[in-house]
């Protein structure tokens, strides 16, 4: 009982602040009382009952001030450092001081200066002693707890330094390692012995090095400080590491650590999007903020992974309001818990309803009066809904009329639509879907540029490729099958495809939403192109296994509506930059209004009929650039 009461204070990380500015100011009037028997037995001086509670209470309210003021308490005991040494023996020594002044300001006729220099020198080193020696004992009551328990499950970590800039000091790291055992720093580069706040630095110069270290120091765990630096090692330190099968972890982002949304010790696996990201993108978030405080804003297929995720990062801009909508119950339920327990401060409310139904919208519109809207509400998935083509008509198509046409009754200022890269000469159902959404917000857009319609709403529409980890994707699966013992499965030996993370796809977004005027095609620098069957081995790589031996790799042929190559978004012919270079305006051909609703009216009571053929054939007569691929519809094409 006593035991697991240690462990659990020990290792407590909110309990333990009080508990031990508690402590040290009990200590440090223990001290007070203790200094008080010396002097009186050393020089035959007895102070007066009174006077000594009076001393006793300064002494205590003094270390308490000092204590708060240097933040003494604050340091994970576990993690103890010179640094947090220093700052206890300033607080003491203050603390000390201030006391003695005090006393001597009060009792200047009572006590002789000979007493009051030595009770101010034995309350500073005896109180710096004593607190120090807590904390080792505590220290070493923690290493005992685990080694008690039998096997040591810590993590040995070694943390890696780019040679190339500032060392770090332990302290850097003390709150976020958790219970896991820091052993030292590794390098590449020099051999000179060399330590960093009492950590050794060790440098190694290849693989072989690096597995001498790992048998000299016993570890098991292997940390980067940040995404730049596990780019940058990538086929070098993750390699060796994935060889000798050790954990790789990553620091949370620093923006995190800074406000706080992730708490000790939360120390990421470093992950396949660690290794395909590139460099970070940086966006105008005072525009955007600018741009969205206290305003009411809705995103539809908010438990989506894009919408999602537009949720979290609209959570920071201060708005208003924020509102979500969408079908799926479940995910819309577990996003709820995620924002209520993130950002309790924001105003947020969950709605279900489907953007096909329209009086479900018109209330939604009514009641909340949205003033801002990114729509991310669609079907996405090539191979159903080239099964389902006239589901991704009503859905992706009407579904967005709908909102579109109610976002310019409202006056919504901006609606922001989320399309995808597939809808660029599509060879399937869900590309040309979007792309017809696209034709018709952009001829909307158009006819209240052109003062055919009144209203007032910028209609931005926004383009990118695969956004890795997102629901359903390609890694997602590769993690399931490696859970299952493989195989993984690809398509085809030489399919590629481009790929952006999920919260840097939602921050280009943002951007481009901000940035936009109304009536423009907004287009993403997806990076460079992945082979899909790289990715799987370099996924069984991470896991620690061998491709092809351990984990085997199969090849199933290409799905309908799937093509090898996809389109390349951003070029100097298609596109014109912007002032974010990861940002580029689309070159689109203008269609007549009328034309478009006339065929879109006439697309949606084929798709109503259910006829997939016809709904196809009338999808291609609107989107002549639509040449479906490795599909039934292809016999349309001829």
């Amino acid at each position: 009982m006593i035991k697991s009461f240690l462990n659990f204070i020990l290792r407590s990380r909110f309990v333990n602040q009080k508990l031990i500015l508690g402590a040290d100011v009990l200590l440090s009037g223990v001290v007070t009382w203790l200094t008080y028997l010396l002097s009186n037995n050393l020089f035959s001086y007895h102070l007066a009952f009174g006077s000594f509670w009076i001393f006793l209470v300064l002494s205590m309210v003094c270390s308490l001030l000092f204590f708060l003021l240097f933040r003494t308490y604050k340091g994970i005991i576990r993690h103890s450092s010179l640094a947090e040494s220093l700052r206890i023996m300033l607080a003491c020594l203050l603390s000390a001081l201030a006391t003695a002044a005090l006393v001597r300001f009060v009792f200047v006729d009572e006590l002789p200066t000979s007493l009051w220099v030595f009770n101010t020198l034995l309350d500073f080193l005896f109180t710096f002693a004593l607190l120090v020696l807590v904390r080792v004992l505590l220290l070493l009551l923690y290493q005992h707890s685990f080694q008690t328990q039998g096997v040591d499950t810590r993590r040995r970590l070694l943390i890696y330094i780019d040679p190339e800039k500032e060392p770090v000091t332990p302290s850097s790291f003390s709150s976020l390692v958790g219970d896991n055992l820091l052993l030292g720093y590794v390098r590449f580069g020099s051999r000179d012995t060399q330590r960093i706040g009492g950590l050794k630095l060790y440098s190694i110069e290849n693989e072989r090095d690096f597995r001498k270290l790992l048998r000299h120091t016993q570890a098991n765990a292997l940390l980067f400080q940040n995404r730049k630096d596990v780019e940058a090692e990538q086929e070098r330190l993750i390699r060796y590491g994935e060889k000798a099968k050790v954990s790789l972890l990553m620091l949370p982002e620093t923006e995190e650590i800074r406000d706080g949304k992730v708490r000790p010790p939360r120390l990421a696996e470093v992950r396949i999007e660690d290794l395909l990201g590139r460099d970070e993108i940086k966006i105008n978030m005072e525009n955007i903020k600018n741009e969205l405080q206290g305003k009411t804003v809705l995103v539809t297929g908010a438990a989506g992974s894009i919408g999602s995720e537009i949720c979290r990062q609209l959570c920071t801009f201060g708005l208003k309001e924020l509102l979500l909508f969408d079908m799926a119950e479940t995910p819309m339920h577990n996003i709820r818990l995620e924002l209520e327990d993130t950002y309790p401060d924001v105003k947020f409310t969950p709605i279900i309803g489907d953007i096909r139904v329209v009086p479900r919208l018109q209330w939604l519109m009514r009641t909340y009066k949205p003033q801002v809207v990114f729509h991310a509400a669609a079907y996405k998935h090539v191979p159903l809904m080239e099964e389902n083509p006239c589901e991704a008509v009503l859905a992706n198509v009407i579904g967005t009329r709908n909102l579109a046409d109610l976002a310019v009754e409202y006056g919504v200022e901006r609606f922001v639509m989320i399309s995808t890269d597939k809808a660029v000469n599509p060879t399937n159902v869900m590309g040309a879907s979007k792309r017809l959404a696209e034709i018709y917000v952009q001829t909307l857009s158009l006819a209240i540029a052109r003062g055919d319609i009144q209203g007032k709403t910028k209609f931005i529409t926004t383009r990118f490729g695969n956004v890795l980890g997102s629901n359903g994707s390609v890694i997602p699966r590769f993690r399931e099958q490696l859970l299952k013992g493989g195989p993984l499965t690809v398509t085809h030996p030489d399919i590629i495809r481009y790929f952006m993370t999920i919260p840097e796809a939602v921050r280009l977004v943002l951007e481009a939403g901000v940035m936009g005027e109304g009536n423009e095609i907004f287009v993403f620098d997806m990076g460079k192109p992945v082979k899909i069957a790289d990715l799987a081995r370099r996924m069984i790589e991470l896991a620690g296994l061998v491709p092809d031996q351990d984990i085997k790799i199969e090849y199933t042929g290409l799905r309908p509506g799937e093509k090898l190559y996809e389109e390349l978004l951003a070029t100097k012919e298609n596109t014109l930059p912007t002032p974010n270079e990861k940002i580029f305006r689309a070159h689109v051909r203008d269609y007549e209004r009328e034309e478009v609703v006339k065929a879109i009216d006439h697309l949606k009571l084929i798709a109503e009929t259910v006829d997939r053929m016809e709904t196809v054939r009338c999808m291609k007569q609107i989107v002549p650039e639509f040449k479906s691929k490795n599909s039934d519809f292809e016999k349309l094409d001829k």
